[in-house]
């Protein structure tokens, strides 16, 4: 198996397409719940996954709902700004399990966050009121990499 990449409603077609690609090359899932803010025969999606998407797992959800029946009783992260004190190297990965990042303007809604309190993880940034957040494609690789790193690198040389 390895890491699951849950991609909450995005909006650039630019991120999807890196973080697509990077799912590809290290073996992790790639999860999509709609609605997306761009057309998956976006050129600027396909132009950003280059020729790697036959390399993906990739998995499409009507809404967050849908996703959920997925993750019933499996380990779930959600990777979020609000996070006041777990950082993402401060938590056990296991194989398998999801990561859920939100969309590039609005993060997750506030019923995810709920739902998923004792889940949440933050990636360090400056404390100042105009360093709002890395960019969504940066941020999976960040975590994905930690989780990656922990499992031994699964699948990869």
């Amino acid at each position: 198996m390895s890491i699951n990449v849950v991609l909450f409603e995005p909006e650039i077609p630019q991120n999807t397409g890196n973080i697509a690609r990077t799912c590809g090359l290290t073996g992790s899932r790639l999860h999509l719940i709609k609605p997306l803010g761009f057309s998956v025969k976006d050129k600027y999606l396909k132009r950003a996954g280059l020729d790697y998407w036959d390399l993906v797992d990739i998995n499409y959800y009507d809404d967050f709902d849908d996703f959920r029946k997925v993750i019933k009783g499996k380990q779930v992260f959600i990777s979020s700004t609000k996070e006041k004190s777990r950082f993402y190297t401060d938590v056990q990965y296991t194989d398998g399990c999801y990561i859920i990042f939100g969309k590039e303007t609005a993060g997750l809604p506030d019923y995810i966050h709920k739902e998923f309190i004792n889940s949440r993880i933050k990636i360090p940034m400056i404390d100042n009121v105009h360093a709002r957040s890395l960019n969504l494609a940066n941020s999976v690789n960040i975590v994905m990499y930690e989780a990656l790193r922990q499992l031994d690198f699964p699948r990869m040389i």
